[in-house]
């Protein structure tokens, strides 16, 4: 497969490589190993989700607070979004800056984004099936949310996609702004340490 580093730090569009013949595809969808090469560690997964969504639905901005934080491995099943990585590590070089990929079941691409990385996609089509494997399990309290349509972080929706759709939780989240005030968002320092902690743990098993 090709790993390519995004323009956020610390996130990643990873390729696989496909093989077709008269019956139908194969391709590895996941390989611990080649990722580890690039980000210095192996992943911990400690649960995998699915979501299903409609066209239009946007599911995001989420993050976790640091440690553990939750990185994210993220897959079309079905269907195709536009998944973004957005960065909101206080201080970082690229802070509320974002990139995206085409996730859908032509190219079957992924996207790894690490600890304290903000996360979003938007349908693009009906049954929007989106897989994600994660690294630490669901704890509410540790969990928030950036509203995706704040103007600051501007994300640019494709046209196909509709009308945004989200949820109460989101439609209610705070801007970036306001999210760092309030003392919600991780910082690049403590991010890169944990990150640290991390390449050490494996170097050392």
């Amino acid at each position: 497969m090709n790993i390519r580093e995004l323009s956020i730090p610390d996130s990643y569009e990873i390729t696989p490589r496909l093989h077709e013949d008269d019956r139908g595809l194969f391709f590895e969808w996941y390989r611990f190993d080649e990722l580890e090469a690039v980000i210095g560690h192996p992943l911990a997964l400690r649960q995998a989700n699915v979501s299903v969504s409609k066209r239009g639905v946007v599911r995001g901005i989420h993050f976790a607070d640091i440690p553990l934080g939750q990185a994210k491995f993220v897959t079309a099943m079905a269907g195709s979004v536009l998944d973004y990585i957005i960065d909101i590590r206080v201080g970082s070089p690229t802070f509320g800056q974002w990139d995206a990929v085409l996730l859908d079941q032509t190219h079957h691409r992924s996207v790894y984004l690490a600890e304290g990385l903000g996360h979003a996609f938007v349908a693009l089509t009906d049954d929007a099936t989106i897989s994600y494997l994660v690294t630490d399990v669901f704890q509410p309290q540790r969990e928030h949310a950036i509203n995706p349509l704040d103007e600051q972080i501007a994300l640019a929706f494709p046209p196909e996609a509709g009308t945004p759709l989200l949820s109460p939780k989101d439609t209610e989240a705070p801007g970036l702004t306001a999210a760092a005030e309030a003392g919600l968002l991780p910082t690049w320092a403590d991010c890169r340490a944990y990150y640290d902690s991390l390449t050490h743990a494996s170097l050392n098993r």
